[in-house]
Parts: C-alpha cells; structure tokens; sequence
C-alpha cells in the first residue's frame, strides 16, 4: 500500500514541469514566514497599542487597499517587464517593512509602514501569473490547487509554531523570521527559477502606459467584473477567520492564542491532506455550482460559532468551512486564468485582487462595531446571511453565463 502511494506521488510530480515544484518550494517557505505572524495581527494590535477592534480594522482597511493598489501596480510591471523581477523586488521590499513594523511603538507608525508593506507586495499576481505560464489549461486547477496545499501546510505549521514561539519569545521576533524568510526566497528565485513570461514579437510589445490601460479592458469584461462583485461577498464571509475569530473566542470563551493557533492549523491540515483529491474529483463539474455548494458551507461553518460554545463544537465549525474552502479556492484562481487572455493575465489577476481588498478593507472594521457595541453572536449571524446571499450569487452568475456562452466547464478551466 505504501508503495502504490510513493507511486501516485511520483505520478503526479512528473505530471508538472521542475519549475513548477520549485515556484511551490520557495512559496511555501516565504508564507510560513507570514504564517508565523499573520493570524496574531489582531491579537498583536489590542495587547500591544491597547486599543479595540474598531483601530484592527482600520489597520486591515489600510493594509488592504494599499495592497490592492500593489497589486494593480504589480499586474501591469508583471505583463510588462516579466514576472521575475516583480516577485523579486516585492519579496525585499516587504520584509524590510516587515522589520519596522515589529520595531514601531506607536499605533499611528505602525499604520503608515503597513501602508507601504501593503504598497510593496506588488509580487501577487506576478506568482498566480507564473503558475498560469508554466501550466497548460488542462492542468492549472490542479495547479493552483498544488499552490494551496503548499500555502496551507504552511499555515498548518505556523500559526501553531507562532502559538508556541509567543509563549518563549516577543513578536518582534516572528516579524524578523518573517523578513528572514522573505530574503531567502528572493535569494532562491534569483538563483533558480527563470522568467516565464511569454515571448512577444516587438511590435506586441506594450508601453507602461498600455499595460496600465489594459486595465480598462478587464473592467468591460461584464461576465468577469460580475464574478468578481460575487467573489467579494464570499471574502466578506472568510475574513472573519483571521481578523475576528481568535479575539472572538479569546474574549468570550477565554481561548488562548495558541488554541486560535490549532484551530487554524487544522483549517491548513485538512487541505493539506484533502485539497488534491477533493480538486480532482470536482474537475468536470461547473465551477460555480462548486462554488455554491462551497460558500454554502462557508455559511454554515461560520454561522455556527454565533451558536456554540464548546471546543468540540469550535472544532466542528471549522471542519466544515474549510470543507467549503477547498472547493472554492482552487476554482477560482482557474477561472480568473480562463477569463483572461494570455497576454493579460497579470492584469486580470490583479482586478480578482479586488474580491479581497474590499473584504479586508471593510469587513474587520464592520466587525469591530460590530464586537466592541453589540452581542459579539450577532456578528456570525450577519456573517452567515451573506454567505447565503453569495451562495445564491454564484448559483444566478450559473445561470447568466449559460444565457451568454455556453457553460465553462472545470475541465475546461484547467
């Protein structure tokens, strides 16, 4: 038995060019150094600044749109001037504001370096645009899916070691292992992963002043800009996994940082172990009915912390949302790939970007009136309300796309 498993993993590697394992390599270990620290942000803000969810909020708010704005930067320099030297240029960039941002002690500094680290990560779209490169249609669902079982086992592996390390150590020291990390990597894509972006004829070739015009063409796109207005709604729902939750449960049941840690590394394990095989038997299916079904259970997982009060009960809410996660993620990545033409793909990647600027932009702040004046319950009630609403959005944006074109199927999205 063991042996026909070492067999269908060596099936499934040689199934994908060696760059393609190396990109996922170097990932992984950039976003272990952010899994470290990330899900502790709101908990790092209200110990270290003594302020309420109101101020996490802004602070997500601010993050996310100077994200957005790299990342629309990004988009344009990644289908200009190559995907390489933007992956590059942002992995050295953040982590020296990942250092000042451990080192500031006042909330107001600490708000402007995030600003710039937000306007720094230009390199998101530059690494979904690879992906897409490397990848023939028939494969990049899976691909991306590859793609989250590397960012998962991450943060399978550190939010649960970030637990530990905060019970020895200060949380200057996750912000350093992160900029560490993002250092080496930036060595690693230097050293071993060539430019993939696909070779033009000269006369092809944009301005920087057409890349960022080509921006108006993604906005026509209805069909698109549609799914991206739905997309928005499923990221209303699951920012609440990082930016409310661990306070959520700390405040009202007294959970403590590393038991918010084990949750969310059983959120990354399970899609470790399960994200491949649950990809390859939805790969035929309509990927918006997926991701119905998906952000259906999204709102039954998220609901139910407005209801429980036990562990096991935590432990269950989280088996089902991720459950719903690892059928709308993969999905829709390939469909952002199969909506784009090649030639733009670091442009429409960017535009997706928007689905979670907005969420994070919004949804922690509304959160935080939401906890710090109201029955803390009330925020997974509305939370699962939108769920519904997003799941009902997918089910019509089904139906439109099968007026307009005939239905895009998974298969044909990979």
């Amino acid at each position: 038995m063991i042996s026909n498993q070492i067999e269908s993993w060596k099936k499934i590697y040689n199934e994908y060019p060696k760059t393609f394992w190396v990109l996922i390599v170097v990932s992984f270990i950039d976003q272990l150094g952010g899994a470290l620290l990330f899900p502790f942000f709101a908990l790092y803000i209200t110990a270290r600044f003594n302020v309420g969810m109101i101020e996490v909020g802004i602070l997500f708010a601010l993050f996310s749109i100077s994200n957005f704005v790299g990342s629309i930067l990004g988009g344009a320099l990644t289908d200009r001037f190559g995907r390489k030297q933007v992956v590059i240029f942002s992995l050295v960039a953040t982590s020296i504001s990942s250092v000042f941002m451990g080192l500031a002690s006042e909330l107001e500094v600490f708000y402007l370096i995030a600003v710039l680290s937000g306007i720094f990560s230009v390199g998101g779209p530059a690494r979904q645009a690879m992906v897409a490169d490397l990848l023939p249609e028939k494969k990049r669902a899976q691909g991306f899916g590859i793609l989250r079982v590397s960012h998962n086992l991450s943060v399978a592996i550190g939010p649960a070691l970030g637990g530990l390390l905060l019970g020895v150590t200060s949380y200057l020291s996750l912000f350093i292992i992160d900029a560490i990390a993002s250092i080496t990597v930036a060595l690693l894509f230097a050293i071993f992963i060539a430019e993939t972006k696909p070779e033009r004829d000269e006369a092809e070739e944009e301005s920087v002043s057409q890349s960022f015009g080509g921006y108006i063409h993604v906005m026509r796109d209805v069909l698109f800009m549609l799914f991206v207005a739905v997309c928005i709604l499923m990221g209303l729902v699951y920012v609440n996994l990082n930016a409310s939750l661990g306070v959520y449960l700390r405040d009202e049941f007294a959970v403590a940082e590393a038991g918010y840690g084990l949750l969310l590394s059983l959120n990354a394990l399970m899609v470790v172990l399960f994200q491949f095989a649950i990809t390859r038997r939805i790969e035929n299916r309509p990927p918006l009915l997926v991701m119905a079904a998906g952000m259906l259970l999204y709102a039954i997982g998220f609901g139910m912390y407005g209801f429980v009060s036990t562990t096991a009960m935590f432990i269950l809410a989280m088996i089902i949302l991720t459950i719903g996660e690892m059928l709308i993620a993969p999905v829709s990545q390939a469909l952002v790939a199969t909506f784009s033409p090649e030639k733009m793909r670091g442009r429409y990647m960017a535009v997706f970007g928007i689905s979670w600027m907005v969420p994070f932009a919004v949804g922690p702040y509304l959160a935080g009136l939401i906890m710090d004046n109201m029955d803390s319950r009330i925020l997974w009630y509305i939370v699962a309300l939108v769920g519904i609403i997003a799941t009902f959005g997918f089910l019509w944006l089904h139906t439109k796309m099968k007026e307009n074109k005939p239905v895009v199927e998974l298969e044909a999205a990979i």
